[in-house]
């Protein structure tokens, strides 16, 4: 199974969406696997954004995203990465499928409610990044059987 990282960002923080962004991951039949509310500092925001420090903007992301506590989460599943960047939708809300959670609950490029990890490779550095080993929990979905054929499963 793929492991991928979400962050709830302070904007569904603050719009009380972070149970209702939780339970669609979950209704998806992802299997979560890790999750805590933390404060961003500087210096993981200039590792998790590394790619737009150089960026005009890039002061702009980092007040936001510290502005408040976020939700960090690790979630399983098969082809985990890109269910996720799917149901996340698009960067901007405005342009987002209806059906996505971007689609649904943003009209904006920065306030876009959730971060998904964009590749397999960002995902294991992402969620190592933001979890110790001893906080990612590996156990069998109780319901793995009704949520994926027994081809599917690798056990």
């Amino acid at each position: 199974m793929e492991q991928t990282l979400v962050i709830i960002k302070p904007d569904a923080v603050a719009r009380g969406l972070v149970g209702e962004l939780t339970t669609e991951f979950e209704r998806k039949a992802l299997k979560l696997a890790g999750c805590k509310m933390i404060w961003l500092d500087n210096e993981v925001l200039s590792e998790h954004y590394a790619h737009l420090r150089e960026k005009p903007f890039f002061g702009r992301i980092a007040a936001f995203m510290s502005s408040l506590p976020v939700v960090v989460q690790c979630w399983e599943g098969l082809e985990a990465v890109r269910v996720v960047r799917e149901m996340a939708g698009v960067t901007n809300g405005r342009n987002a499928a209806a059906g996505s959670i971007r689609g649904r609950f943003s009209m904006s490029v920065q306030c876009n409610l959730v971060h998904a990890s964009e590749s397999a490779e960002a995902a294991r550095e992402e969620v190592a990044r933001f979890f110790r080993p001893e906080e990612i929990f590996s156990y069998r979905h109780p319901l793995a059987t009704f949520l994926y054929s027994s081809e599917e499963l690798d056990d």
